[in-house]
C-alpha cells in the first residue's frame, strides 16, 4: 500500500501541495506516479484535498489535523484501512511529483526481502550527490554503515571532509518504506530531541535504536519546499 501523506498548510510554501504541476494538482500528480506500482491512498488534514482526489478517482483518507510528522498521518490512515500486520506500507511525500517508479519499486523490493527475516522493517532510498548540492541544507544527507544502514541525517553537510579527500556525498530521498507493524511502533515513540533540533522525523527511529536499511538509487526527483524549487522543478522535467 502507497499512502501519501499530505498537509495542506506549509510555512515555507503555503497550499504546495496544490500547485499545478502540467496540468495536475502537485498532490495528484504524486499519485498518478506511483499509482501503477500498488493500491494507493492520500492521507490528509483537508476536506478541500480529499474532494480533489475524489475528482481524480483516488482515494483519500481524512487525518487528523494535530499530526507531527507525515508518518504520525499515514499511521493513522493505515489504520482506517485495516492493514495487516505485516503488510508493506510505503510513505511517498506529497511533494515529489516527479519520483520515478523504479526509486519507489526498488525500495518496495527491499521491504519485500527484509520482511522475510525481520520483526522490525523501516528502509529508505539514497543517491550520490556533488557537494555543491549537499550544500543546501533542504538537501538531507544521510551517512550509511557497511550493511547500508543509515548511520545518520542531516541537514548539514555529513560527513565533514577534514582534510579535503574528496568524500562521496549521499542524498536522502524523503520516502519510507515499512511493515504496519513496524509504522505502528514508529509512531509510537516519544518525538526525539534530534528529530526536533534537525526537523527530521526519521531520526526518531535511530535515536531510539532502530535501524534504518538503506538501498542507493539513481533519480532525477527532488522535494519541492519552495517557489524556487517548484521552478527548477519545471524546467528539469518540462
Amino acid at each position: 500500500m502507497i499512502i501519501i501523506p499530505a498537509r495542506l498548510a506549509s510555512t515555507r510554501f503555503p497550499n504546495k501541495i496544490l500547485t499545478d504541476i502540467f496540468n495536475l494538482p502537485m498532490v495528484i500528480k504524486t499519485a498518478k506516479a506511483v499509482e501503477e506500482i500498488d493500491d494507493t491512498a492520500i492521507a490528509t488534514d483537508s476536506e478541500e484535498v480529499v474532494k480533489i482526489a475524489q475528482k481524480y478517482n483516488i482515494r483519500a483518507i481524512l487525518t487528523n489535523i494535530n499530526h507531527q510528522s507525515g508518518t504520525d498521518r499515514i499511521n493513522e490512515a493505515a489504520q482506517k484501512l485495516f492493514l495487516k500486520e505485516d503488510e508493506i506500507v510505503i510513505n511517498v511525500q506529497a511533494d515529489e511529483p516527479f519520483i520515478e517508479k523504479s526509486v519507489v519499486l526498488a525500495l518496495k523490493k527491499k521491504v519485500e526481502r527484509l520482511r522475510e527475516k525481520s520483526e522490525w522493517v523501516m528502509a529508505s532510498c539514497y543517491k550520490k550527490v556533488s557537494k555543491d548540492e549537499a550544500l543546501d541544507p533542504n538537501l538531507v544527507k544521510t551517512v550509511i554503515d557497511e550493511n547500508q544502514n543509515a548511520l545518520y541525517f542531516s541537514r548539514s553537510l555529513i560527513p565533514y571532509d577534514r582534510e579535503n579527500t574528496g568524500v562521496q556525498y549521499f542524498g536522502h530521498l524523503g520516502l519510507y518504506g515499512f511493515i504496519f507493524r513496524s509504522l505502528r511502533t514508529f509512531c509510537a515513540f516519544p518525538a526525539a530531541p534530534l528529530e526536533q533540533i534537525e526537523k527530521l522525523e526519521q531520526l526518531r527511529a535511530l535515536y531510539h535504536g532502530k535501524t534504518i536499511s538503506m538501498v542507493e538509487v539513481e533519480s532525477r526527483s527532488f522535494g519541492i519546499d519552495t517557489k524556487e524549487d517548484l521552478q527548477k522543478a519545471l524546467k528539469i522535467f518540462a
